[in-house]
């Protein structure tokens, strides 16, 4: 009987391109928790199963079976995001599920991002469920940012729905904090790690806690050098730690986050605290991630952020 791996919050568009580099190792069957009612899919390979996130008994149901649990839910509201995190935990240790891999996805812990504060405290319930005697065996997969972001507006993988950042290629102009040029930061091409993920699941010994993958590591001045390298000087603007501190953000521009969860009214506001955000963690190092699944994986090659952006932006 083949393995199954099961994917909380399945028809989000980073969960796609896991599912979709999962699919082509061709080594695990699909199973697709949702909300909504099954969709078309491959019935050989992907399996949707409607789930209640509200009962227990229903997660434990919608887990018999599984070897591994993959989580991509999250909301807004972080205690809401928590007590998800934790009842789809409490149901994947019932049903007996071997491995979790909690909503990550992106920066290191302890970041220091508002919207992400769930992130943390999931980490430390399983930090806690665990110190006694091993409950299930977990891992943080942590990429940092997606290189697809800077290529924008070219929509380069299959599902993901990018959005500019705080350096933005097209334009050709930067956010950052001043002083913070030298603060270290990871880039991975979603296909990368999705790739990565795919591989993990064979892995046959024990996953690290926290999963580090880099495809690039450099600095937030090296970053910019790389970009002015491929698109031409950037206008840089650096905000002053105590504005930014203070909830201000005096900057010409902002990066404008457009994703289909988040309503119209709210995405100015939004978008703003997610640049002040970002800038603010930049600086502390929020965006270096550890490199566990680069040395667990030593026959992988990534693809750097120098040769994916270059590729992407000499084509236009």
């Amino acid at each position: 009987m083949s393995k199954q791996v099961a994917i909380a919050g399945g028809s989000g568009n980073v969960a796609q391109e896991v599912i979709n580099a999962i699919l082509s190792r061709g080594n695990y069957k699909v199973v697709v928790l949702s909300r909504r009612d099954a969709v078309d899919s491959d019935t050989t390979h992907v399996q949707w199963r409607k789930v209640n996130y509200h009962s227990h008994a229903s997660l434990v149901a919608a887990l018999d079976g599984i070897d591994t649990l993959l989580s991509f839910v999250a909301t807004a509201d972080m205690e809401a995001a928590f007590e998800l995190q934790k009842v789809l935990i409490q149901a994947a240790i019932e049903a007996g599920v071997q491995r979790f891999a909690p909503s990550e996805w992106s920066s290191r812990s302890e970041s220091g991002i508002a919207h992400y504060a769930y992130k943390d405290e999931t980490r430390k319930y399983l930090e806690a469920i665990n110190k006694e005697k091993d409950q299930i065996e977990y891992c943080l997969f942590q990429p940092g940012f997606f290189t697809e972001y800077f290529a924008v507006p070219n929509a380069t993988a299959s599902h993901l729905q990018s959005f500019k950042m705080f350096a933005d290629f097209e334009y050709r102009r930067a956010i950052i904090m001043e002083g913070s040029e030298g603060s270290p930061l990871t880039l991975t091409t979603v296909g990368d790690m999705a790739k990565v993920v795919a591989l993990a699941l064979d892995y046959r010994g024990k996953w690290p806690t926290t999963g580090g993958i880099r495809g690039t590591q450099t600095t937030i001045s090296g970053f910019l050098s790389l970009a002015e390298g491929i698109r031409g000087p950037f206008q840089i603007e650096r905000l002053v730690p105590e504005d930014v501190n203070k909830g201000e953000l005096k900057a010409s521009w902002y990066p404008i986050i457009e994703h289909k969860a988040l309503p119209d009214e709210y995405r100015e506001l939004f978008s703003k605290s997610v640049t002040r955000e970002y800038v603010k963690s930049l600086a502390a190092g929020g965006w270096s991630t550890s490199d566990e699944w680069n040395r667990l994986l030593p026959d992988y090659k990534f693809i750097s952020a120098e040769e994916y952006l270059t590729k992407v932006w000499k084509a236009t």
